[in-house]
């Protein structure tokens, strides 16, 4: 028996207003198509933040969501780390806004920011609290407000993102070495930072700046690096490819998607994608798709689970779980 951090729960938040591509076309005056946005991205429509939601009410959501799956109470949770681009304010942190909402009162929170990989670096950090005894429960939370970081001019950027919340809670127990959180690999190459950024900031232009990405370049070290961290992380556990029962991958791009499933020789019925229906929502994505996946019953105790992401900085890496 060893001690590791368990899924026990999984949630998830969308806010209410569902764009199609053509109602934002022409809702912010673009010159693109439906069909250029499906045939590029596989996006269909995305969801959009109401005026003065924020990321941490759609946390806090998505966690109670965890929590009441996982049939716990606030109690059972030690610590909250929330993976944003998108957070409320430079400070306090949007977990401890979380907790607050929450009526937690003991434990501590954070933010960790590695746009789209947020979540599995977020992930990476809960398991190591719980395995080194610093916690218990942990609530691990991605959740992202893109639509106020776009630049709604800019048809190659706007068209890709959502806004929504998703949240795992983190639990610690004595099980066989081969359930729960097997092993998180993190990656980052500060040298590419420019071709997926935030153009400003507090610390540089004292205000916010907006997404900038050059997409083929993107592209290009999206496939090479997924499948390096995809091999690392099944490598470091003895296992194969034939092993994997679910691959829950970020969920930018359609045809990065349907490419990694193939290098993993998964059939399409073994990838979860969102990324039609929610766009990519960074930080979200994963939580989102895993929410959605356990919630209608297909990932189910026993499945290997692999989760990869991609995102500024760059950053990069995978997560294999036994659920």
């Amino acid at each position: 028996m060893a001690l590791r951090s368990l899924i026990a729960g999984t949630g998830g938040y969308l806010p209410a207003r569902c764009l199609s591509n053509e109602a934002l076309a022409e809702a912010y005056n673009l010159e693109t198509t439906d069909e250029w946005i499906i045939e590029r991205t596989g996006i269909r429509q995305r969801y959009l933040a109401a005026e003065g939601e924020s990321t941490s009410d759609m946390a806090t959501v998505a966690a109670r969501e965890a929590l009441a799956q996982a049939g716990l109470g606030i109690e059972a949770v030690d610590a909250i780390i929330v993976a944003t681009a998108t957070p409320d304010s430079a400070f306090p942190s949007t977990a401890v806004r979380v907790q607050q909402k929450l009526g937690m009162t003991h434990g501590f929170g954070f933010d960790l920011a590695a746009a789209c990989t947020g979540f599995v670096y977020a992930l990476g950090m809960g398991d190591s609290l719980i395995r080194s005894g610093q916690a218990k429960g942990v609530l691990v939370i991605g959740a992202e407000v893109f639509s106020r970081i776009l630049d709604w001019t800019d048809r190659t950027t706007c068209v890709l993102f959502g806004d929504g919340a998703g949240a795992v809670l983190l639990v610690a127990g004595d099980v066989e070495a081969d359930q729960g959180v097997l092993s998180t690999h993190l990656h980052a190459d500060g040298r590419h930072g420019d071709i997926l950024q935030v153009d400003g900031g507090a610390g540089t232009t004292g205000q916010n700046g907006l997404v900038r990405m050059a997409g083929r370049e993107v592209f290009k070290h999206a496939v090479t690096k997924l499948a390096s961290a995809v091999d690392e992380a099944l490598t470091a556990n003895g296992l194969g490819h034939g092993d994997v029962t679910w691959l829950v991958p970020h969920q930018a791009n359609r045809r990065i998607i349907d490419g990694m499933g193939k290098k993993l020789g998964l059939s399409p019925e073994q990838v979860v994608v969102t990324v039609d229906r929610h766009a990519n929502t960074s930080a979200a994505s994963i939580p989102l798709a895993l929410a959605e996946a356990t919630r209608d019953g297909r990932i189910k105790k026993g499945d290997l689970v692999l989760m990869e992401a991609i995102g500024g900085g760059l950053t990069w890496g995978a997560s294999l779980a036994r659920f």
